[in-house]
């Protein structure tokens, strides 16, 4: 087969490093790319968001599966194209993306399947919303309508942030069109998790739970990011709790979506908050997590693509998915400055020896290769990724890695996977 992944970070790394290890596959193409998924892959200068470029290569090419891993191709119809012409795609329609792009139609169906989540109220007026938040307890939750590159979402503790974010929002244009509507919701207080769910739009698949870091700095402080580190499997998704969030989520969610004539077909990703009333939803995303899919896949012991293509092909209900033991840990090396205004272009040393750690495996998620020289070219720029007996060896060897790798500017969180060595030791 030959296969086209669509992106260049550290998720479709690790998408094309799993589905490298797939004896059916001969050919990879990772459009545009990276120089770490090079090694399984030939890049190609397309970028991720021409449609028409990508369309056009996939049919020239004869590819058998497009990948898609970011949102913003998935939102703008990219897998309806590819099936108008013909072509098999990984991911929903976009139709069925809106429980991603769109935050008032994801709560909205919520609302009309029963799925739980925060109560919510919807506005396009900066002075309406701020008359709501004054009337609601703290901290409040303000979330752009649309896809901002995962920097839409404000817990606001006090009535001057949320004011700011409300303006920055609907009358400054921070987040374009983007955050012309506002989803101001009651803040959930408990601990969050990652589930992803493969479907074909009725049989659905779990895959394991795995929980992510977002704010930049060590003991959860300073701003969102797009993930600071990951860890698989999250201890506070319990089988009773993967239980709940089956039956009471992911499940109507998938029902209500083919009722209402737009099927989901592709990898579901729920962000969960459990709280001490059970799971509640605190976002849908419509493409596999970031960095959660660099620690969820490397546990997974089946191949992944026969799953894909279940996914495409209505057939899921024939296959099962087989797990490592273990845990795996990713903790991400990002850019001084990052998440604001960062440099670029700084040299990255190291690399080789961290992969000589026991289970560890680097993938690039910011990186570029300029005058033979591997330097950074992004935000987030490196996922050092360990397989480990449990949490705490994954651990030790991620950050074993880590210590190996050099570029000017690097930082990184030094406790990632807190909350599951606390609950080792026995601590809250």
């Amino acid at each position: 087969m030959r296969i086209l992944v669509i992106g260049s970070g550290g998720r479709e790394h690790a998408l094309a490093w799993k589905i490298a290890q797939s004896p059916l596959v001969a050919q990879i193409y990772c459009a545009p790319g990276n120089p770490g998924m090079a090694g399984h892959a030939k890049c190609v200068d397309i970028a991720s968001g021409d449609i028409d470029g990508l369309l056009k290569f996939a049919a020239d090419r004869k590819i058998d599966l497009t990948v898609v891993g970011p949102e913003d191709p998935l939102a703008a119809g990219i897998v309806d194209r590819f099936a108008e012409a013909g072509l098999r795609a990984f991911g929903p329609s976009a139709a069925a993306a809106r429980l991603e792009s769109s935050k008032a139609f994801a709560k909205a169906h919520m609302a009309r399947h029963g799925i739980p989540t925060a109560a919510y109220a919807e506005f396009a007026n900066a002075d309406d919303a701020i008359e709501y938040v004054k009337s609601q307890p703290l901290p409040i939750v303000i979330k752009a309508d649309g896809l901002a590159a995962g920097k839409g979402v404000t817990v606001a503790q006090d009535i001057e942030t949320a004011i700011r974010a409300i303006r920055e929002s609907l009358d400054e244009g921070a987040f374009g069109d983007a955050g012309n509507r506002l989803i101001v919701e009651e803040f959930l207080d408990g601990e969050e998790a990652s589930f992803f769910s493969l479907t074909d739009g009725h049989t659905i698949v779990s895959l394991a739970s795995g929980q992510d870091h977002k704010r930049a700095f060590d003991g959860d402080t300073g701003p969102n990011t797009g993930g600071m580190g990951a860890y698989s499997p999250a201890p506070v998704v319990t089988p009773e709790v993967h239980r709940a969030i089956e039956e009471q989520i992911v499940r109507p969610c998938i029902e209500g979506m083919a009722r209402d004539g737009h099927p989901y077909r592709g990898v579901l990703y729920t962000g969960v908050m459990v709280t001490a009333s059970g799971p509640r939803v605190v976002e849908f995303n419509c493409r596999f997590g970031d960095p959660e899919t660099q620690v969820v896949l490397p546990r997974m012991k089946s191949d992944l693509v026969p799953l894909l293509l279940a996914c495409c092909d209505g057939t899921l209900d024939r296959h099962r998915v087989e797990w490592h033991g273990g845990a795996c840990v990713t903790v991400v090396m990002a850019s001084g400055g990052y998440p604001k205004a960062y440099a670029k272009g700084m040299e990255i040393t190291g690399i080789d020896a961290a992969e000589r750690v026991a289970g560890v495996q680097v993938f690039h998620a910011g990186t570029a290769m300029k005058g033979g020289r591997l330097v950074t070219n992004g935000g987030r720029v490196l996922n050092v990724t360990a397989m480990g007996s449990g949490v705490a060896s994954a651990v030790e060897s991620a950050y074993a890695a880590v210590s190996h790798i050099r570029f000017d500017g690097a930082f990184h969180r030094n406790d990632i996977a807190h909350r599951a060595l606390g609950r080792r030791n026995g601590c809250p």
